[in-house]
């Protein structure tokens, strides 16, 4: 019984030390493009791995009691901790999830939407390329209940508003060019006389990439200066854009006042 006990509370610990690693295999898989995003994210994380962590927590639980009924006791942090790994994973799925439903379902965040700063054919192109991606078409984007994006963001993220200055476009320009430089994005393009800026902003895990365009355009005396952020896969982005765009834009009004 003490040889069973023991191969039990391995086994256990082992599977549960092989949790971790099967989700930095989709994770990092997806980012270096060994896996599509649809099997490393879509399958492997969100749909399968509830089942990873209830398995190896099954299991866990099967090796704990084990450790506690055959004599002599022993083994029984080690079940613990096996148990806590998946335990762990599951609580925070958990909490990922309670964050999800209270956050409107959408990935395409813009100060102006009525006119929405449009894209390059350069960034058409390389969303284009991502199979699954979402589209640019903000104003007819709908949710899967029918409800519009522009809708669900005017009532969740009403505080994201353009930036309005006295200062001259090419000041404002330089300013918003200056500010998006210090926000970790890969600056794509900064075309001044176009008054238009494209970035990228990429997760560690998994690599997704989100698009991010500011315009700068006159505005009587002054200028105006809109912003948008767009996930290019994805239904939610749990905030993500909108939690992006917020403190730029009040970094950046701050700057232009």
């Amino acid at each position: 019984m003490g040889k069973f006990r023991d191969f039990i509370v391995r086994a256990a610990l082992t599977l549960s030390l092989l949790v971790p690693v099967y989700f930095a295999v989709a994770a990092l898989g997806t980012k270096f493009g060994l896996l599509d995003w649809r099997i490393g994210f879509g399958l492997m994380t969100f749909r399968f791995g509830i089942f990873v962590f209830a398995g190896a927590a099954a299991f866990a639980l099967l090796a704990l009691l084990v450790a506690l009924v055959a004599p002599p006791r022993r083994g029984v942090f080690a079940a613990l901790l096996a148990l806590a790994i998946p335990g762990a994973g599951m609580g925070y799925g958990a909490y990922v999830r309670q964050q999800a439903q209270a956050i409107p379902p959408i990935h395409d965040i813009s100060t102006d939407l009525i006119d929405p700063p449009a894209f390059s054919q350069a960034v058409v192109a390389a969303r284009a390329a991502v199979p699954g991606g979402n589209d640019l078409d903000l104003l007819n984007k709908r949710t899967g209940d029918g409800r519009a994006f522009v809708d669900l963001q005017r009532e969740a993220y009403g505080d994201i508003q353009p930036v309005s200055t006295a200062q001259s476009p090419r000041a404002a320009f330089d300013a918003a060019l200056a500010l998006a430089e210090t926000q970790g994005w890969t600056i794509a393009r900064a075309d001044a006389a176009a008054g238009v800026i494209e970035a990228t902003a990429t997760t560690f895990w998994y690599g997704f990439t989100d698009d991010i365009v500011i315009r700068v355009r006159p505005e009587g005396e002054g200028a105006r200066v809109d912003a948008r952020s767009v996930s290019r896969v994805g239904r939610s982005d749990l905030g993500a854009n909108a939690a992006r765009l917020r403190p730029y834009l009040a970094e950046l009004r701050a700057r232009l006042a």
